[in-house]
């Protein structure tokens, strides 16, 4: 039997944790979490042999999760230009 961390459905719980986490703490950071854990999740429902090692799993999770939060920063964030700047009081 697999271990624990290794099921799928714990990433997805996890997944889902984060994802709802997001909503309580919008900051996109741990949303990329979350897809990271989803991605994982898939990968080990699929039948990806991952559960054979935890630290390639741990290392796959790291990297989606990098690689979404990139993604998130890029389509969702902050854009240069957005923040409007006044040069003069309105009390004047």
């Amino acid at each position: 039997m697999d271990p624990f961390w290794s099921q799928w459905w714990v990433w997805g719980v996890a997944a889902v944790a984060l994802a709802v986490g997001e909503v309580l703490l919008p900051s996109y950071v741990l949303l990329g979490f979350g897809v990271g854990a989803a991605i994982v999740a898939l990968l080990l429902l699929i039948g990806v042999p991952l559960a054979a090692s935890w630290p390639v799993m741990i290392l796959v999770f790291a990297i989606t999760s990098l690689v979404a939060w990139l993604v998130l920063r890029r389509v969702l964030g902050v854009y240069t230009g957005q923040v409007k700047t006044f040069d003069h009081d309105i009390n004047d």
